[in-house]
């Protein structure tokens, strides 16, 4: 909890190999939770760099001091169109501003990247996460077709040429 600080005491950093193992960690925390790790999830945690890096998209990390607390990644789709993945907030952070932190740092990404439109894929009981993801912009999207995950049974979309048509 942020006791003795507040949200000006993170920062929020870009993906870094000293980093990969605490997007790993904190990922599993919250899937294993709710949910069964997948093949998809092994492959974009394993392999962050080769994933999401070097395919033009970028990990973003809320860091408490020296303390990675919270993450999400931009998986770029193409060059106009990113996934926001793989975000995650340590238990003992979540509510108090740290999710709205990476989500705002993802979603400049994809602006500064020109992008056109980001999306997620969710499921429908996590509730705080499709309440931050509303109240970002992101909205419903009933052309669901991903079947990567047997998790996934939302797709939010995010327009960010706000009233051109894709």
């Amino acid at each position: 909890m942020l006791v003795n600080g507040d949200l000006h005491d993170i920062s929020i950093d870009t993906f870094k190999e000293a980093y990969a193992n605490s997007f790993k960690t904190l990922n599993l925390q919250w899937i294993q939770e709710y949910f069964v790790v997948e093949e998809e999830d092994i492959k974009i945690l394993s392999n962050p760099k080769s994933y999401v890096i070097d395919q033009g998209g970028e990990i973003f990390f809320a860091l408490l001091e020296d303390k990675i607390i919270g993450t999400s990644a931009m998986v770029c789709i193409s060059p106009k169109v990113f996934e926001l993945a793989k975000m995650s907030v340590e238990k003992s952070f979540q509510g108090q501003g740290v999710g709205r932190m990476l989500i705002d740092a993802s979603i400049d990404f994809a602006r500064h990247k020109r992008a056109k439109e980001i999306f997620l894929v969710t499921n429908d009981k996590l509730l705080p996460a499709l309440n931050l993801y509303k109240s970002s912009g992101f909205n419903l999207d009933l052309d669901y077709h991903d079947m990567r995950y047997e998790r996934g049974n939302t797709k939010m979309k995010l327009d960010l040429n706000k009233g051109e048509k894709l």
